[in-house]
């Protein structure tokens, strides 16, 4: 094995550089949002609410603008039979950041909520939001596993270093200035890895251009030169299953605790929904480099490169044609600019997924779950463990896990099949209890394991109209393998199925409490007979330093900038009945 030197140097460089600025951004920030009272822990969990346009429109495109999106965007535009018209990540986590600034940051922000899963406790209970977590947490684990695991791949095919110890050290500096600045770090580091990526993929297109090995790609582009045209497009048979895809990615995006995380951040609610507009423009101009990167392998002569013979596509390498087209068709200097571009596009959202599953465990389980009583500093304790713990658990999945990416598939099926649908419950659904939230938990798992995922080798035990049997070839060992492809969108028809089953079990159990047809005493989740005593209600309350504030008299957030929430909750005048934040009452002013 030959360590390249100047690549090696360029690497080294370049963590130093993100090491630096994570510490500076935790050292200038290390007492924003604390002052007056307010909370350590939800200063390293939201800032001080005074994330600004600058860094906040860097940060919340960073959420997407990941290892996964720029190699998996370059991937299926170079892949035969797929193209331009099945890389839908651009366009879907664009429309879902403005679906997201339309209709879900305004709400989350007003009402002044610290993670995604507080309205799921406040309206449906601490046992249900425990259950929420579950998905929430498998997203951001398996994601930054599977982001982590592509970096170490990368990092072989351009320098030729050790796959374990580049994905370990990627780690390791990525939880250190995430356990020593939080949101801070995250966001201030997202800039400098955000403007890596930029530079550094637009220096290599040209370079792979110019190569005498590439076509013009606005020839390949509908023509067939050494494979299908790169445009692709979607075939008749094939729609229902593109479009359970696309809206997977549009409405799927939002219920991330990444994303909320930008939002609650924000200095105010407007801002947050700027932020995400912004962020929606920054994930279109980010992706034109991925997609250029696809067109050029797919209108290349691999015979001509120092690849070899075999294309990519014959070596079951698809996945990574973009470190591969910057290895063997640019020059060394040039593929190391892009090699850093690749390493920031990961380390921006490894950071972003730990900080936020330690965030939500340590708020939504340890402190409104287990430990009311918990201090601050017992609070901050448990996030640093906890960032730790699930950085390392990450990484080891990344190491270990053959099938990472498939388990990181199924996750977000699963945020996009129950998360969603409750999160709009919760939001604009009025009347919706605990017992309508734990059917349509169950109706939307049952019905997205039931069709099977074959990354995982799951096999299906519901088949859904239109589903075929499919071959996959493995080309380097000639082995065949089949699986069920389910061509009915549904996944789409799950989400919806969980939606409703919330709506109709939630008024159902409301009608047979109410009327007296159930006894009261078979409520035995407390969800309509007793959902308004106070005995009920303090089972879920928000604990600040000074006093337990019961979460349905959380008082909206009106400050403009700099302003901590514990501030709002320590301030007794700041508190009042004005009935804007509750779930139930926000419905009635929509």
């Amino acid at each position: 094995m030959t360590i390249h030197a100047e690549g090696l140097v360029a690497i080294v460089i370049f963590y130093l550089l993100i090491l630096f600025v994570g510490i500076w951004a935790a050292w200038k920030n290390k007492n924003s949002g604390v002052g007056d009272g307010g909370d350590r822990s939800e200063s390293i969990m939201v800032g001080g609410r005074d994330i600004g346009l600058f860094v906040g429109g860097f940060t919340m495109t960073a959420t997407w603008v990941g290892g996964g999106y720029i190699n998996g965007t370059a991937e299926y535009v170079y892949l035969p039979d797929y193209g331009l018209a099945w890389a839908q990540a651009p366009f879907g986590y664009a429309l879902s950041l403005v679906v997201g600034g339309l209709f879900f940051a305004k709400p989350m922000r007003t009402r002044g909520y610290v993670t995604m899963l507080d309205p799921f406790q406040q309206l449906y209970g601490k046992r249900m939001g425990g259950l929420l977590f579950i998905p929430a947490l498998m997203g951001e684990i398996f994601w930054s596993a599977a982001i982590l695991s592509a970096l170490g791949a990368t990092l072989s095919v351009i320098v030729d270093i050790n796959i374990n110890m580049s994905v370990v050290i990627s780690a390791l500096i990525a939880i250190f200035y995430t356990l020593v600045g939080g949101l801070y770090s995250v966001a201030y580091t997202d800039v400098v890895q955000l403007f890596c990526i930029f530079v550094g993929l637009w220096i290599s297109v040209p370079f792979a251009l110019s190569n005498p090995a590439v076509s013009d790609i606005s020839v390949s582009a509908k023509e067939v030169i050494y494979q299908s045209p790169w445009l692709g497009k979607i075939e008749p048979k094939d729609k229902w299953l593109w479009a359970d895809n696309f809206f997977l990615l549009m409405l799927g995006g939002i219920p991330w605790q990444v994303y909320f995380q930008r939002v609650l951040s924000a200095s105010s609610a407007t801002y947050a929904q700027v932020l995400s507009f912004l962020a929606a423009f920054g994930c279109l101009v980010m992706a034109v480099p991925s997609v250029l990167i696809g067109a050029i392998g797919a209108s290349t002569d691999w015979n001509q490169t120092t690849y070899g013979s075999l294309p990519p596509k014959d070596k079951d390498q698809s996945d990574m044609i973009l470190p591969i087209v910057l290895q063997h068709l640019c020059p060394p200097y040039v593929s190391f600019f892009g090699l850093g571009a690749v390493s920031a596009a990961v380390m921006s959202s490894a950071d972003s997924s730990i900080l936020s599953a330690s965030s939500m465990f340590a708020r939504n389980i340890y402190q409104l779950a287990f430990r009311q009583s918990a201090s601050d500093r017992e609070i901050v304790w448990v996030m640093r463990f906890t960032i730790f713990v699930f950085g390392a658990l990450a990484t080891a999945m990344a190491l270990l896990t053959g099938s990472v990416y498939g388990l990181w598939y199924l996750s977000s099926d699963l945020v996009y099949v129950i998360i969603f649908p409750q999160l709009l419950s919760v939001l604009f659904i009025k009347g919706t209890n605990t017992y309508g939230s734990v059917a349509a938990y169950v109706f939307g798992l049952l019905l997205r394991i039931g069709g099977g995922e074959p990354y995982l080798k799951l096999p299906p035990f519901i088949y859904y109209p239109g589903w075929v049997t499919q071959e996959r070839i493995h080309h380097l060992t000639g082995d065949v393998e089949y699986f069920v492809q389910q061509r009915f969108p549904f996944k789409s028809m799950s989400m919806l199925a969980s939606f409703l089953a919330n709506v109709a079990f939630s008024y159902l159990t409301k009608y047979l409490f109410e009327s007296g047809m159930l006894s009261h005493k078979y409520d035995f989740l407390d969800a309509v007979v007793s959902k308004h005593s106070k005995e009920i209600m303090d089972k879920a309350t928000l604990v600040s330093n000074h006093d337990n504030i019961i979460l349905s008299e959380m008082a909206p957030v009106r400050q403009t900038l700099g302003a901590s929430l514990g501030r709002t909750f320590t301030n007794t005048e700041a508190l009042s009945d004005d009935g804007a934040s509750s779930p139930e009452a926000f419905h009635n002013d929509d």
